[in-house]
């Protein structure tokens, strides 16, 4: 690639939101990096909050994406040019502002990347990187849940070792369920009653109706008293009630992915409350002001190599799968409107998903 090459990307705008921009340069991959060129990117909430509550100007936005491999990094050796590749990173980054995934090119980090099976499309591989680095810090390194597939069992264990997936028809809790299940746990899951199908289909032994006002003591009477792992996807005060309703009287821990309300924490002792900021699997400090800044965390890296690398096997063998998807036409020009529809709670139960190759 010449020296000084451009590429079309969507950044932060000076006057808040997403723009389209063509001048932007396209990024040298760092020692443990790859350049890709981008076939396909999914939107997630994240997309949404970032660019409202933490806009970074001429910042790439996005965190999933696949493509090929366009050139590697210094000491870079799982993968080559031309491989297929879906990768995770976090867009609108105040410390790097290449550091984005929507983009016609863009960098990704070796320890956070997986083949791509030719069973996939990109535009299925696309969108289970952000999951697989949500799902897997929430379940396995936040509450200390055994990564090991299948997990060690003692010789006496002869009953279920539930955990609750609140908002099991997100995306990161079909994936959640479904690490969940190939790890040996029992994964039960809230959702609307239309989408139990689905959710079974990942792999949930029992599905729960979020909106139903016995939905904790259902849980908990299901559980036979005995649940001790819940992962909220929802994160609001009444999922939070819930899910503290559901955990058995010897106590638990309770993860989310949104700041959680004292009102309800402190309601029960014997519950261990904590929520995560999914940038933090970089290893890298997370420059959010207030509350969702985070300082480095070393570990979750390490544990992020762990993770990716078990996600790499899990693809190739075909065990994990795409969370349902709604492909959306239009590349990178089309994105903001995408992220509106999530904004406003227009997209229920799928992944949007935005081919730029060919768009």
């Amino acid at each position: 690639m010449n020296a000084g090459a451009v590429m079309k990307a969507l950044v932060g705008s000076e006057s808040g939101g997403y723009r389209l921009a063509d001048d932007i340069d396209i990024p040298v991959p760092k020692p443990g990096m790859m350049l890709y060129r981008v076939h396909a990117v999914a939107l997630s909430p994240y997309d949404a909050k970032i660019v409202d509550f933490s806009n970074t100007p001429g910042a790439v936005g996005g965190c999933d994406f696949a493509g090929i491999v366009f050139g590697v990094g210094e000491g870079v050796t799982r993968f080559k040019e031309g491989d297929r590749v879906l990768a995770v990173t976090f867009g609108l980054n105040a410390s790097d502002k290449t550091a984005g995934a929507f983009a016609e090119y863009a960098l990704a980090t070796e320890d956070l990347s997986c083949h791509v099976p030719d069973s996939l499309s990109f535009e299925q591989a696309c969108s289970m990187g952000l999951g697989i680095a949500t799902a897997g810090l929430a379940l396995f390194q936040a509450p200390g849940l055994h990564l090991e597939m299948p997990r060690p069992k003692s010789a006496d264990e002869n009953t279920p070792s539930f955990v609750l997936v609140s908002g099991g028809a997100t995306g990161t809790g079909t994936m959640a369920t479904q690490l969940l299940k190939i790890a040996g746990y029992t994964p039960i899951v809230t959702c609307s009653p239309a989408n139990n199908a689905m959710c079974e289909a990942y792999g949930a032994a029992a599905c729960f109706d979020y909106r139903s006002s016995t939905c904790g003591a259902d849980i908990r009477e299901y559980t036979a008293n005995s649940l001790v792992s819940v992962f909220d996807c929802v994160t609001d005060p009444s999922t939070m009630r819930m899910c503290y309703e559901a955990i058995g009287s010897s106590g638990g821990k309770y993860v989310a992915l949104e700041a959680i309300t004292p009102l309800v924490k402190y309601t029960r002792r014997d519950v261990r409350a904590d929520w995560l900021m999914a940038p933090t699997i970089m290893g890298t400090p997370v420059e959010i002001p207030g509350t969702y800044g985070r300082s480095s965390t070393p570990e979750h890296r390490i544990f992020g190599v762990e993770l990716f690398l078990l996600a790499d096997k899990l693809l190739k063998e075909g065990r994990i799968k795409n969370h349902p998807l709604e492909i959306r036409e239009g590349g990178l020009a089309s994105i903001p409107t995408y992220v509106n529809d999530l904004r406003v709670g227009n997209v229920r139960a799928k992944r949007q998903v935005v081919p730029l190759v060919g768009a």
